[in-house]
């Protein structure tokens, strides 16, 4: 199995992440974001505000973590951000629901791009026949008083 392109393939199902940054008095904080894209290499586009906490944040530490979640499939991907002032990436990459956020669009002065360049991911995939099979073994793991094992189709830790 391709570890990668599992881990990609999860990342395409998620519209929304959480984007986690280091604060200046050294706090976590973890908001929510709107994805904009996955390029193929795991790096991951938001739009944000120019003037937002978490470009401040970025300025201080770079080092970021996106997690995402549903009932049954889960991701983070960790590495650096950076904010990118691109209009050309902006006018590719530009959403009509952003408008709730810069009611004057892709004009507005105010929109950024943040992308995160990926250096490390991991998955949990309970999905479809990977969450059936994971419950056959942890049932199985529990009559014998053992921790259940997955594997890579489940679970795996991917350098990107």
């Amino acid at each position: 199995m391709d570890q990668n392109k599992k881990l990609l393939e999860l990342l395409n199902d998620f519209d929304n992440a959480m984007l986690v940054t280091r604060s200046s008095e050294g706090s976590l904080e973890a908001r929510p974001m709107a994805v904009a894209q996955i390029e193929d290499d795991g790096d991951i586009w938001f739009v944000t505000d120019r003037n937002s906490g978490k470009v401040a944040d970025l300025m201080l530490d770079d080092e970021v973590a996106v997690t995402m979640q549903s009932s049954n499939k889960f991701a983070v991907v960790s590495g650096t951000a950076q904010a990118v002032d691109d209009r050309a990436k902006l006018d590719e990459l530009w959403s009509e629901a952003w408008k709730v956020w810069f009611p004057e669009g892709k004009a507005s002065q105010s929109i950024l791009l943040l992308r995160v360049d990926a250096d490390h991911g991991e998955y949990w995939d309970n999905s479809d026949t990977n969450g059936l099979r994971y419950l056959i073994k942890a049932g199985k793991a529990y009559m014998r008083g053992e921790r259940p094992e997955t594997d890579e189709a489940i679970n795996a830790s991917v350098s990107m």
